[in-house]
């Protein structure tokens, strides 16, 4: 009788999603040592590994893969005639570069990166009824921001103090624009969608009324 084999104990799968058996057949192969043989047994495994693949028969260049992942699992040692060129394993192992991710601290982070990014483009703008209009909605939409950290309220003369700071003293909403829009206004629509405190607690009770109760 054999003794039980755990795979924690067996050689690890070079692509576990084709299983033991057909790595142990790929192992085969390389022993062989007649070359017609090896490549009769070659073609035999290709074949399996399309059955195991049935919704991948028609992608093209589907057999190509299949012999770049023979080749890979017998670990670039396989000598057989390939309707394909061998992969190389330098290029495949080859590991990519690390990605310059932006590194931005904001001093308020609570109004996000967005709002910088328009402050920037805002300032380019040549002096108008746009660009007065422009910084009129980046005004309000920093008060939208400062009322979703906040939750409560927040007055005018904060946002444009802000709005001054993080603008160089550049951008100015005109008097004739203000007030801005009133906080009650923001805290209705984000309570009509479902974001608010009290939209919260009627679909807890909503969750609630269908459970039973013991």
């Amino acid at each position: 009788m054999e003794t039980l084999q755990y795979n924690t104990k067996r050689t690890q799968l070079i692509i576990p999603e084709y299983g033991r058996h057909l790595q142990m057949m790929i192992n085969q192969i390389l022993e062989t040592q007649d070359r017609e043989e090896r490549n009769k047994m070659a073609k035999a495994v290709i074949g399996i590994m399309g059955n195991m693949n049935p919704h991948l028969r028609d992608v093209p260049d589907f057999q190509h893969k299949l012999w770049d992942q023979l080749f890979i699992m017998s670990e670039f040692k396989l000598d057989v005639d390939s309707p394909f060129e061998m992969p190389q394993k330098e290029i495949l192992e080859q590991k990519p570069e690390r990605l310059a991710y932006p590194q931005k601290n904001p001093k308020y982070r609570f109004y996000g990166n967005n709002i910088k990014s328009m402050i920037t483009i805002a300032l380019d703008w040549e002096a108008g009824d746009l660009k007065n209009a422009l910084v009129l909605n980046i005004a309000n939409h920093m008060k939208k921001c400062f009322l979703n950290w906040n939750k409560d309220t927040v007055h005018d003369e904060i946002i444009l103090k802000h709005l001054l700071e993080l603008s160089d003293n550049k951008l100015k909403v005109r008097e004739e624009d203000l007030p801005l829009t009133d906080a009650a206004e923001f805290l209705k629509i984000r309570s009509k969608n479902g974001n608010g405190a009290k939209s919260n607690h009627k679909q807890r009770n909503k969750r609630n009324n269908g459970r039973k109760r013991y």
